[in-house]
């Protein structure tokens, strides 16, 4: 299982870095975790092959993780002259959500004839399934009382590995179960002390991630006091275009 970090920001870009956008290559088809605004710029920049990607996972609708959606489709449809069908998982509320955003992007683009199939299947929390050759089990996380919600975080097994990803949440007791013995657990983490509620800080992980248990954490999502000390926090932390195997 490859991962590249594409995109390891935060929503404002902190570090002036792209938004949350993870590219996972293995034993299955190619498969995004989340697709932010700025994601298509970042994989191109990237040399990502983005017509071989089936799968696009999002743990939830707001922009950073969401809104690159709609230049992902419409550059596959106009550019890439994509034929394979593209499936897209996400939390209760996908289709409408999508149809939002395709319109709010690109007024007409929702009902335009495409040339490919693009496939929304919501995906119920803590109910494995298999979604093109990659098991995948949702986990709810508390990331605010929000309109836009609700919020997923996600563990992927494929060739014997585990991936799990926290999403953007506060902390939850879920996540000790998300993250038990996985391979590499990719985990949020926008300040350096507890700030209130809807996001992770790197105090709260030390306290309460070893009990996970898994085998690597690499801390994605940092604001900037967060990057500013991150030489020093005691994680490994991301950066955009990072590569590695499990």
């Amino acid at each position: 299982m490859q991962i590249t970090f594409v995109g390891c920001g935060d929503a404002m870009g902190s570090g002036g870095r792209f938004n949350t956008c993870f590219h996972i290559a293995g034993d299955a088809p190619p498969f995004l975790i989340d697709c932010g605004a700025t994601s298509l710029v970042a994989l191109k920049r990237a040399g990502i092959d983005r017509e071989a990607i089936r799968t696009i996972f999002v743990t939830h609708f707001h922009a950073d993780h969401f809104m690159g959606l709609p230049f992902f489709v419409l550059d596959a449809q106009q550019l890439l002259k994509r034929k394979k069908p593209l499936t897209i998982v996400g939390p209760e509320g996908l289709s409408a959500q999508f149809g939002t955003a395709m319109r709010a992007a690109f007024q007409s683009s929702a009902t335009a004839d495409r040339g490919f199939e693009i496939r929304l299947e919501e995906i119920a929390p803590e109910t494995p399934r298999k979604v093109n050759g990659v098991r995948v089990t949702a986990t709810r996380v508390r990331h605010g009382k929000d309109a836009n919600g609700p919020f997923l975080g996600y563990r992927f097994e494929q060739g014997g590995r585990t991936l799990a990803y926290t999403g953007d949440t506060e902390w939850t007791e879920a996540l000790i179960g998300l993250g038990r013995d996985a391979d590499l657990l990719i985990c949020e983490c926008s300040f350096l002390k507890p700030q209130g509620r809807f996001h992770l800080d790197a105090e709260t992980l030390r306290q309460n991630l070893p009990r996970a248990g898994a085998k690597r954490v690499i801390l994605t999502h940092m604001g900037e006091e967060v990057l500013a000390e991150r030489a020093g926090i005691g994680f490994e932390t991301a950066e955009d275009g990072m590569t590695l195997t499990l």
